[in-house]
């Protein structure tokens, strides 16, 4: 029996050049795991390839090698197993947000009676706290509220694992901390498994189990695997004052800062993309370059394109 819900194998995409020559590989050799229930975040800089990973993921994409396995099953093509938030809303305009949220639950459950589907709409609206905004078109609604819809009509499918690209990156912080906190909420309720896209180090350590590190494309993979310590339930005004945080956020900010770019330049001579090193920042004196870098990663930027 499979270990984990999902399982991706050497997995690479190129694409070809544009003068000719052999493809160029965006990334190549990613290798990772992600188990039922699990909520896993991914980070790099521009141009690394985490949203051309996320839609092989989705189905909407392929791989030029290698594969990917989800509850037993390769991934071949789009599923509503897999439900996908986009970084812009990719709402229908001419309907409002409960038949946005409508027309998805149709295509799960195309046999279900009226009754049924009002149900369905109303309860994951009411999730992501849109009660009463069901009527509105997406014109009358907020960048925020537009995002809320979205994240719905995701989760109205029941999906297996939920695919989030950088979903709130668009959102002032307010909007966002909000969202993030229903997330959270719903995640919990759901025992959803899901893979996001975020540029925030400070959300990847509110929201993820674990956050993969993508070294710069070309060529990209993935650098570590770093597990996240703190406990939960997380609250975004209480994280800051575990002692685990700041190590944490250290070492994320680290990697992208400067060890991302070496990297690059030259892997670790013991580095095996098949077993990317899974390191705990919070817990452990993992990465000695660490203790050395925090005052000038105080100063950096949490939040890099």
């Amino acid at each position: 029996m499979e270990k984990y819900f999902l399982k991706v194998e050497d997995l690479a995409r190129r694409f070809p050049s544009a003068r000719g020559g052999p493809p160029l590989p965006v990334f190549e050799h990613v290798n990772f795991t992600i188990e039922r229930g699990e909520f896993v975040c991914i980070i790099g800089h521009s141009g690394c390839g985490k949203s051309t990973i996320l839609n092989i993921l989705a189905g909407l994409d392929e791989a030029s090698d290698g594969l990917v396995i989800m509850d037993g099953r390769e991934v071949a093509g789009p599923s509503l197993d897999r439900g996908v938030v986009f970084q812009g809303h990719a709402l229908m305009p001419w309907l409002t947000a409960k038949k946005n949220v409508e027309f998805a639950v149709r295509s799960r459950w195309p046999d279900a009676g009226r009754a049924t589907i009002d149900e369905i709409c109303a309860r994951y609206l009411a999730l992501v706290g849109l009660e009463g905004a069901a009527d509105k078109k997406p014109a009358e609604l907020s960048g925020g509220m537009k995002q809320r819809v979205g994240i719905a009509r995701a989760f109205a499918i029941e999906p297996k694992m939920l695919l989030l690209d950088e979903p709130f990156g668009a959102l002032d912080a307010l909007t966002r901390g909000v969202i993030q906190d229903e997330l959270l909420k719903i995640c919990a309720a759901t025992g959803q498994t899901v893979f996001m896209i975020t540029h925030d180090v400070d959300e990847a350590i509110l929201l993820a189990d674990k956050i993969l590190l993508m070294s710069n494309g070309p060529g990209a993979r993935i650098a570590e695997v770093v597990v996240n310590t703190l406990p939960r339930p997380r609250s975004r005004n209480a994280i800051h004052r575990d002692p685990q945080y700041y190590p944490i956020r250290n070492h994320l900010v680290d990697f992208l800062v400067s060890r991302s770019k070496d990297f690059t330049a030259k892997p670790p001579a013991d580095y095996d993309p098949l077993r990317p090193p899974l390191v705990t920042p919070g817990l452990t004196d993992t990465a000695p370059a660490i203790q050395t870098s925090i005052l000038q990663s105080q100063g950096a930027t949490a939040r890099l394109a």
